[in-house]
């Protein structure tokens, strides 16, 4: 079965589909554990492949180079793929997906941003004409066999919402996401627009959207959810703890426990799952 059909019968099935955000192998590797669905994020990557914010500095064959790596090492679990704005071109876009698709990427989500491109829930995004963005979004949906296609606006007009989704669930994108979305009301409101067409809601800590369980996203009819950055906010965290403890401390390493600790031993037996002949499957996750 195809890396594509997987992810979209996880999509048609029961509740809504869990994909987490990872921005490296080491984080991927951890959330291998929990999850048998990865998103790997724009913002994520951007941060720590190139230590810059993301407001358009990922270069293609970056991502696809990261994206090749993570398939190597995770090939039963669903990998969407955030394009941005497939890297301005629809021309390269549709390169970055064929070659995404030949290297085992489930899905891709492409927005309809205009240059500069900002984060989906930030202040000051801007958007193409939408026949601009039909037409780069058509080129990629012609170019992709299997592949799941997002179509995502970052529209901000009340209007422009609502008419955006409405289009975006007409083509023949496999999921509609609309990002930035600021209340329940309104992922009702576009739950409704876009018919019977798959919903994705995107959960970032800080983020301008409301903070809401699987249960509660299934009950509004959203079929699948990323979750762009908690492993990165949570490093973020961690280490800026572990650094300021170890300077308080004079240098001196924390006592690691043997039981849970994370030390030598745990880090080296997290990472050999990632070369072993039978690769990571999370457990009760069918292969």
């Amino acid at each position: 079965m195809s890396y594509g059909k997987k992810l979209r019968e996880s999509i048609a099935g029961p509740g809504t589909t869990p994909l987490i955000g990872v921005y490296d192998m080491y984080s991927a590797s951890i959330a291998a554990k929990h999850y048998d669905g990865m998103f790997v994020s724009g913002f994520g990557f951007a941060a720590s492949y190139y230590g810059l914010p993301d407001i358009g500095f990922i270069a293609w064959p970056d991502m696809v180079a990261f994206v090749q790596r993570l398939r190597g090492a995770f090939p039963h679990h669903h990998l969407l793929v955030d394009i941005d704005d497939g890297y301005v071109d629809p021309e390269v876009a549709c390169h970055v997906v064929e070659g995404l698709e030949r290297i085992g990427a489930s899905g891709v989500i492409l927005e309809d941003q205009k240059r500069p491109r900002r984060c989906g829930h930030a202040d000051g995004k801007q958007v193409l004409p939408l026949d601009e963005y039909l037409e780069k979004l058509n080129k990629v949906l012609e170019t992709r066999k299997d592949l799941v296609v997002v179509a995502r606006t970052d529209a901000t007009d009340e209007h422009d919402i609502l008419h955006r989704a409405e289009r975006l669930a007409a083509t023949d994108a496999d999921v509609v996401l609309v990002d930035g979305v600021r209340s329940v009301e309104w992922i009702k409101r576009i739950r409704k627009v876009v018919g019977d067409k798959p919903l994705l809601f995107n959960q970032i800590a800080g983020g301008k959207s409301p903070r809401l369980s699987l249960g509660e996203l299934a009950d509004l009819g959203v079929d699948v959810a990323i979750y762009s950055t908690p492993c990165l906010f949570a490093a973020h965290e961690a280490m800026d703890s572990a650094l300021a403890g170890l300077k308080a401390a004079d240098g001196r390493l924390p006592e690691v426990d043997p039981a849970s600790g994370v030390g030598v031993k745990a880090s080296t037996s997290l990472l050999e799952r990632n070369i072993a002949r039978e690769r990571l499957v999370p457990e009760g996750v069918g292969v």
